[in-house]
């Protein structure tokens, strides 16, 4: 494989981009820094194929225009390994969201290695190498770049390449590769990435336990607070905690007094900001009823359903063992219960997790199936069958 080195001229970037033209695949890593920034902050671009490797410093151009053709190229498949954070940053570097992709991630889990397993864990799992850590909390923005960053970097695409190529003969071989696709184009859709400020009060924690009216005040103040931490390129923790927006919610107050002695309100905080802060309370508590966000309208399981809906996981771990799949891949708790309560949009209706687990599931919720134990594990019986053999249920 041979190493570009760290690309940082234009020049260098167009001999490394000429000689993977004809890859028809890239693996790409992304190195950034967000803690002390709300817009995450692109620090290094990791490529590599089989043949060619490099690290692209983009803070050393004005503009990343042929790396962005690449990225967005529709014939060139994008590797990555937790593919989402990554997605983000390159959307917010470069305007859309590269595409098509292949997530590692999600491609282990389609294999029995958990649904959300390491870049370090999986590679030892599956190429029997231990990754250097190090370097995973480095400060990627500082400049010059020591030799054990780059490698650490270097060796996040090195071994994304054969991991790339072990899973996807592993998919292939065991006919999933249409499996994967669908989770594929559902991590590239743009609004994932896009600012969403009228459901930003759902990424609040503790909101599940506000009244509609407090959640109409809620919303307006996590707008706010996601409008501040934008403009000021901050935290949303740093303008205002999740636990003072609970407060302000649920108390309403109306003047500046009452809201300076909140507990939780940062201090320093500027007349203007407070006045702020006092016009959404007051927008959201005269918001009208019909506009109130709607609370989760999902009754309680009762405690019968509820033992239901535990048999109903350790038949979907059973039947995610026989096909060599993770079963949080397949599904999860909510899952089962909206395929027991017959939701239209459950997930376990459609695709390859109907195949794998959802019409098995199906059939015993029913009542068309049996559970049984049979030398040491649980299945099911079809009672149909059973009834035409002559046989009773046990």
């Amino acid at each position: 494989m041979h190493d570009h080195g760290l690309i940082d001229t234009e020049a260098a970037l167009r001999l490394f981009l000429d000689a993977i033209r004809d890859s028809p695949w890239i693996a790409v890593d992304t190195e950034f820094m967000r803690e002390k920034t709300y817009f995450p902050q692109l620090c290094l671009i990791q490529m590599a194929t089989t043949d060619h490797i490099a690290c692209i410093d983009p803070l050393a151009f004005e503009d990343l225009g042929p790396l962005k053709t690449l990225l967005h190229d529709p014939a060139v498949l994008k590797v990555f390994h937790a593919a989402s954070q990554d997605l983000e940053v390159l959307y917010l570097e470069t305007g859309q969201v590269p595409s098509p992709v292949f997530d590692t991630q999600v491609a282990a889990s389609l294999l029995g290695h958990g649904e959300q397993v390491g870049y370090a864990n999986l590679v030892q799992a599956v190429l029997q190498h231990e990754l250097d850590k190090t370097q995973s909390r480095t400060d990627w923005s500082r400049r010059p770049l020591t030799a054990e960053q780059l490698q650490y970097a270097r060796d996040d695409v090195r071994y994304l390449v054969q991991l790339f190529i072990a899973l996807q003969s592993e998919l292939e071989a065991l006919g999933r590769m249409t499996w994967l696709q669908p989770e594929m184009d559902a991590l590239t859709r743009p609004e994932l990435y896009q600012a969403d400020l009228e459901g930003a009060w759902r990424r609040v924690s503790g909101h599940k336990r506000l009244k509609p009216r407090e959640l109409a005040v809620l919303r307006e103040l996590a707008a706010w607070r996601e409008t501040q931490a934008r403009d000021l390129d901050r935290p949303r923790r740093w303008i205002i905690s999740d636990d003072a927006l609970l407060l302000i919610a649920r108390t309403r107050p109306t003047k500046i007094a009452a809201l300076r002695e909140m507990r939780g309100l940062p201090k320093g905080i500027g007349d203007s900001q407070t006045r702020q802060i006092l016009e959404a309370v007051q927008k959201g508590s005269e918001a009208p009823q019909e506009t109130w966000p709607a609370p989760s309208r999902r009754r309680p399981l009762a405690e019968a359903e509820e033992v239901i809906v535990d048999v109903g996981m350790a038949l979907l771990r059973e039947l995610a063992r026989q096909q060599q799949i993770s079963p949080e891949a397949v599904a999860s708790r909510k899952d089962v219960v909206a395929l027991m309560r017959g939701e239209d949009d459950a997930a376990l209706t459609r695709g390859w997790r109907r195949q794998v687990a959802g019409a098995e599931l199906g059939r015993w919720l029913r009542g068309h199936s049996a559970l049984r134990c049979d030398g040491g594990r649980i299945g099911l019986l079809d009672l149909a069958a059973a009834a035409g053999n002559g046989h009773t249920t046990p």
